[in-house]
């Protein structure tokens, strides 16, 4: 039932645009697998082979730790509404820093928020779709603004999010280096 595609078809950016979730895994040789649930428009896909996504300050920092070792990622939509489907994205991916060179031109794609900590470009390998038949059926009610409010919160405090960065985002679970600079 699973279909491969060498690129983004118009379809795949469709369904993936109407998704209000997405999922992200990556991992290093050693040590944990991430998966990370991810929304809050924070997605674009920029041609058949590429898409960014903005990643916002959070409580870990595991995908560009991880990234920094091995640069496989995955992303993956399932739809919770009439229309089974799950769509994935196998590729590899960069990790642009608040600050860093092209950081700024990209994260303009998106509303601004001050909790932006990376941009993870992403250059498509294979795009496959299966039925997702067996995934359940979840009404959205709409997206959380917990995250920009505590991002808007930090960001007035002394040291501002950078400090946060500094003291919780640095390492991930297993001791990687975040390439968070200090």
């Amino acid at each position: 039932m699973a279909k491969q595609f060498p690129a983004i078809e118009a379809a795949h950016a469709d369904f993936i645009a109407a998704q209000h979730i997405f999922f992200v895994g990556t991992a290093a040789a050693t040590g944990q697998v991430n998966v990370s649930p991810k929304g809050m428009d924070s997605l674009r896909v920029l041609g058949p082979n590429r898409v960014i996504w903005r990643n916002l300050t959070g409580s870990g920092n595991e995908t560009a730790g991880h990234l920094r070792l091995v640069n496989r990622m995955t992303l993956m939509w399932c739809s919770f509404d009439a229309r089974p489907l799950i769509l994935r994205l196998y590729g590899s991916a960069r990790t642009l820093h608040a600050g860093e060179a092209g950081f700024a031109s990209l994260d303009a794609q998106f509303t601004p928020d001050p909790g932006a900590r990376q941009i993870y470009d992403m250059a498509v390998d294979i795009v496959q779709t299966s039925c997702g038949y067996a995934v359940p059926f979840y009404d959205h009610t709409g997206p959380r603004d917990t995250l920009t409010r505590w991002a808007e919160d930090k960001d007035r405090t002394e040291g501002g999010i950078a400090r946060y960065w500094e003291e919780r985002n640095r390492s991930t679970i297993d001791g990687f280096d975040t390439g968070l600079a200090p």
